[in-house]
């Protein structure tokens, strides 16, 4: 059995804790897709941590825990992200990374940093993660796989042959230091024998996983509209955040994948640029955002103030339907406690005209939100535990937004901690 938790919205939807929910009862989870350029919050017995790369069943000892083959796998932020869960007094995770899985390198950063600086005010607020650069490289063949550091000879010839085009961007167009080969040669020998105990054919291994039954959990980075295919184009990730790539992204057959959780919040956030049509600013923004989450509404990776935002209905349904989602997840509901009245974006207005359809970005980037107004309850809603507990107006809020998606809500989260939740 396969079941997937991925995003509905621009991520950071509270991913972070549904999977570490449903990681205590997996054999199997997985990172699929993405890198280091975003991160789930957890908070748990052991502490709050941030994981950027590491999969969320890290912190229970029986689960094998896969980076796959759909990862953008930065080594040196993977160890030390290793080493930072131990030193909180977590067991030594059992940890396996696909050797098909490829590297981001050290030129794909520079290249993220140096072209962001360029494209000055047109830039697309990227992490400078070098994700970007690396799913490039990937797609034109020019990437490193990690069985590739066990052949040096072959490793050497594509090393020098790769930076012989880089080099010229770095001099040319950037105005930058061009990277020595031998030096790179090293560097990448060094990462082999820092992740050698880990690297595997988790092909194999998955396979032989679901011939015994084990119960696998995939899980996802980002949301559905940061999906470089169904997304707000060109603002979006370059890999794809869609459960259906999980079964790409981890090697296991589509049909497998029987339960998909899409993971949205009672309200909206994001980070970075491109179309947001619920967005609210100002001091409206900034009392959202400092309530938000256990910390504020700040990015995982970059510490970046989100974008704030009414919850947005069509985004939503629409986050929904791409990702197929089996049930849904709406976390931080207790996040909007402080409020007398909630509005909630029904429908976009596009050149005069009223649609519940999410458009392609050039329409997307017209649309103004159609608001309508729900009343709030006013009172603290952190931990309880049953749905019909929770005041009359909170209820009738998730009601309303279940109604407007079509997709059912049986798990609403009102608080940061895994036992923080309800289910209907």
């Amino acid at each position: 059995m396969v079941k997937a938790i991925v995003g509905g919205n621009w991520g950071d939807e509270g991913k972070g804790k549904i999977t570490d929910m449903f990681a205590g009862e997996a054999d199997v989870v997985i990172r699929y897709q993405g890198g280091a350029n975003a991160g789930h919050t957890i908070i748990n017995h052991y502490g709050k941590f941030a994981l950027h790369q590491l999969p969320s069943g890290v912190f229970n000892a029986n689960i094998t825990n896969i980076i796959g083959n759909g990862v953008a796998l930065h080594v040196p932020k993977l160890i030390a992200e290793i080493e930072h869960v131990l030193q909180g007094g977590v067991p030594a995770p059992k940890l396996l990374i696909s050797d098909r899985c490829q590297i981001v390198m050290p030129y794909h950063i520079l290249l993220d940093q140096y072209e962001e600086e360029r494209l000055s005010d047109r830039q697309f607020g990227s992490t400078k993660s070098g994700i970007a650069p690396f799913y490039s490289d990937k797609y034109a063949k020019i990437g490193f796989q990690i069985s590739e550091l066990y052949d040096e000879a072959y490793l050497r010839d594509k090393i020098e042959q790769v930076l012989s085009v880089k080099n010229l961007l770095f001099r040319h167009l950037y105005k930058k230091p061009e990277l020595d080969a031998g030096e790179l040669f090293d560097q990448l020998i060094s990462w082999r024998k820092a992740i050698e105990p880990y690297v595997t054919d988790t092909v194999e291994y998955l396979h032989d996983a679901l011939a015994n039954g084990k119960k696998i959990l995939l899980e996802g980075q980002l949301g559905a509209l940061k999906d470089p295919d169904f997304g707000i184009y060109p603002m979006t990730t370059s890999s794809s955040t869609l459960a259906g790539y999980g079964a790409v992204g981890a090697g296991i057959p589509p049909y497998e994948i029987s339960e998909i959780v899409v993971v949205t919040k009672a309200y909206s956030s994001a980070v970075g640029a491109g179309a947001f049509v619920s967005e609210i600013f100002g001091d409206e923004a900034h009392e959202m955002r400092q309530r938000g989450g256990d910390a504020g509404e700040y990015g995982a990776t970059t510490g970046r103030p989100r974008r704030m935002g009414w919850f947005d209905c069509v985004a939503t349904r629409y986050g929904c339907q791409v990702q197929g989602a089996t049930t849904v997840a709406l976390t931080a509901i207790d996040c909007l406690s402080y409020l007398d009245e909630i509005p909630v974006c029904i429908g976009y207005e596009v050149d005069g005209q009223l649609t519940k359809t999410f458009p392609a970005t050039t329409k997307l980037n017209r649309a103004k939100p159609v608001l309508t107004t729900l009343k709030g309850w006013k009172v603290p809603i952190r931990g309880i535990t049953q749905f019909a507990d929770l005041p009359q107006e909170a209820q009738d809020y998730v009601l309303f937004i279940e109604k407007e998606l079509g997709f059912p809500i049986q798990i609403v989260s009102n608080g940061p901690r895994r036992e923080e939740v309800m289910y209907r």
